[in-house]
C-alpha cells in the first residue's frame, strides 16, 4: 500500500469519477499500468515546487529488466529538478543521471522478471523558469500563470530499442509515455485556482493553504496549472464537463473559444470515437507556442485570445483533436511525430468541413498547401524523427504536407471505408502505442487494397 494515499495499488474505483460511465470498462484492462501518487507543494511564489513520488512499476515487456530510467523533463525545459531520497522497495538505492541531466537510471537489485512490480519512492524539487526561453514557455511561470506540464520524475517508455531517453528537440513534442493512473494532491495558496489533469475529488483550506486531490487516468502525463487571475465559463458535451480557464480580460476570447471546443469535442465523437472523460479543460497560458497538448488539457497561447484571428480557432480545434489522437491514441511523438501531429491536423480539417462546409474546408486545404509549398523541398517526407528536420522544415512537412497524405489516403480507400478505419484505429490502440506499420496494416484491412505505394511515396520516402 502507498504511504502518500490510503488506497491500494491495485485499487481503480478512485478513478471511475473522471471516466463516462460506458467508459469505465478500461479499469478492468490495462494491467500492468504504472500507478503514480504524487503530493507537490507549489511554493507562494509559483516559482518552485517540492514534490513526493510513489510509483508502481510493472515489467510488461517480454525480458527481466535490470534498472528502469525516469525523465526528468524540467532539466531540458529551461528549469531544473533534483530528486533526492531514492529508493526502491524501500531500499536506498543510488541513482545516476545523463543526456543533460534529464534521465535518472535507477538500478534494481535483481532483475525485474516479466509480470513482477517495484515501488520507487523518491522526493524532487523543480524550479520553474520565469521566462519563455527556447521552449515556448511551455513550463513556466508567466504573467501570474504557472504551468506545469510533466513536473514530475516520469516513467522513460521500454520498447524495441530499449529505454527512450534521448534529449529531443524542443520544436517537437518532448513527451513520448505510456498510459498510466494518477493520484496527486496539490498543495497550494489558497488564492490561487488550481487546474489538473483529471478530476478534483477531495480539497480541503487551513490557514491560507488548500490541498486539492486529483484523480486521473488512464492517462500519460499529469498536467498542472495554478493562477489567482483566472475566471471560468464551462459547458456540458455528451456528458464531458468543458471548462474554459482565462483573465477576465480576455472573457470574450475564452468564450469563443469555448465554443470551439464544443464544436470541435462534438465533430469528434460522432466521426472518431466518444472522448471518455468527465471533464476536459482549456486554458489560456502565455506560451509562446500556438497551442500545445496535454491529457485533458488543452492550452492555448494567451496572445491568441488577446489578438484573436483565424489561427485562434484553428489553433484550439487542433489541440482539442490531440485528444484523440496522442491522449488516447498514443505514438513515438519524437521518432513519429506525424502519427499524432499529422492525423490530429487532418482530423482539423475535418473539423472545419463539419462546422463550416465544404467552403471551410477548402480554406484550410489551402493553408495547408501553402504551408507545405515552404518547406526547403516538398519532398522530404512525413515519417521521418523530429530530429531529422529543420525547425521551419519540421512545421511544412509534419504540419503542412502530413494532412495532404492522410486526404489522399482518405480518397485512396474511399470515404465509408477511410471513416470505418479511422474510428477502427481509435477503439483499437486508444490507451496503447500506434506505430507506422500499424496503421498502414489496420487501412490495408479496411480497403482491401495495397497501401505500400502510396506510403513510399508520402510517409517513408521510398518511392
Amino acid at each position: 500500500m502507498s504511504t502518500l494515499f490510503d488506497v491500494l495499488w491495485d485499487d481503480r474505483s478512485v478513478f471511475e469519477a473522471g471516466l463516462l460511465d460506458d467508459q469505465e470498462d478500461i479499469l478492468n484492462r490495462l494491467d500492468g499500468a504504472s500507478v503514480y501518487h504524487l503530493e507537490l507543494n507549489i511554493d507562494p511564489d509559483m516559482t518552485h515546487l517540492a514534490g513526493r513520488e510513489e510509483v508502481r512499476y510493472t515489467n510488461t515487456e517480454d525480458a527481466p529488466l535490470t534498472e528502469i530510467y525516469f525523465h526528468l523533463f524540467p532539466n531540458i525545459l529551461d528549469g531544473s529538478s533534483k530528486v533526492t531520497n531514492l529508493r526502491v522497495n524501500n531500499r536506498p538505492v543510488e541513482g545516476q543521471l545523463s543526456n543533460r541531466n534529464s534521465a535518472l537510471q535507477v538500478p534494481l537489485a535483481a532483475p525485474l522478471k516479466v509480470g513482477e512490480s517495484v515501488v520507487v519512492t523518491l522526493d524532487f524539487s523543480v524550479k520553474v523558469p520565469t521566462e519563455a526561453g527556447a521552449t515556448y514557455g511551455a513550463f513556466s511561470c508567466l504573467d501570474n500563470i504557472l504551468a506545469l506540464p510533466h513536473a514530475y520524475p516520469m516513467i522513460a517508455v521500454y520498447d524495441d530499442e530499449g529505454w527512450n531517453i534521448e534529449v529531443p528537440p524542443t520544436y517537437g513534442d518532448v513527451v513520448y509515455a505510456d498510459t498510466s493512473f494518477y493520484l496527486a494532491r496539490v498543495i497550494a495558496p489558497s488564492d490561487l485556482t488550481i487546474i489538473a489533469s483529471g478530476v478534483e475529488i477531495e480539497t480541503e483550506e487551513d490557514a491560507g493553504t488548500q490541498t486539492v486531490t486529483f484523480a486521473a487516468g488512464p492517462m500519460r502525463d499529469f498536467y498542472l496549472a495554478a493562477s489567482n487571475d483566472y475566471v471560468v465559463t464551462s459547458q456540458i458535451v455528451d456528458g464531458t464537463l468543458i471548462n474554459s480557464y482565462a483573465p477576465p480580460d480576455v472573457s470574450d476570447s475564452a468564450e469563443q473559444a469555448l465554443e470551439y471546443v464544443v464544436d470541435a469535442v462534438n465533430t469528434f465523437n460522432y466521426r472518431v470515437g466518444p472522448y471518455p472523460f468527465t471533464e476536459l479543460d482549456l486554458l489560456a497560458t502565455p506560451t509562446t507556442a500556438g497551442g500545445i497538448e496535454y491529457p485533458g488539457a488543452i492550452v492555448v497561447a494567451l496572445s491568441l485570445y488577446q489578438n484573436p484571428n483565424d489561427f485562434f480557432e484553428l489553433a484550439t480545434a487542433h489541440e482539442t483533436a490531440h485528444q484523440w489522437f496522442y491522449s488516447a491514441v498514443g505514438s513515438d511523438q519524437v521518432d513519429d511525430p506525424w502519427l499524432d501531429e499529422s492525423l490530429t491536423q487532418y482530423a482539423t480539417w475535418m473539423y472545419f468541413r463539419e462546422v463550416y462546409g465544404e467552403q471551410g474546408g477548402a480554406q484550410f486545404e489551402r493553408q495547408m498547401n501553402d504551408f507545405w509549398r515552404g518547406a526547403s523541398d516538398t519532398n522530404i517526407p512525413i515519417g521521418l524523427p523530429v530530429a531529422a528536420y529543420s525547425d521551419s522544415d519540421y512545421g511544412s512537412i509534419v504540419y503542412g504536407k502530413g494532412p495532404i497524405f492522410f486526404n489522399t489516403l482518405a480518397e485512396t480507400m474511399g470515404e465509408d471505408a477511410f471513416d470505418a478505419f479511422l474510428r477502427d484505429y481509435y477503439q483499437s490502440y486508444r490507451w496503447g502505442i500506434s506505430t507506422p506499420e500499424a496503421l498502414k496494416t489496420l487501412a490495408e484491412e479496411h480497403c482491401g487494397c495495397n497501401l505500400t505505394p502510396l506510403f513510399e511515396e508520402w510517409v517513408f520516402g521510398e518511392g
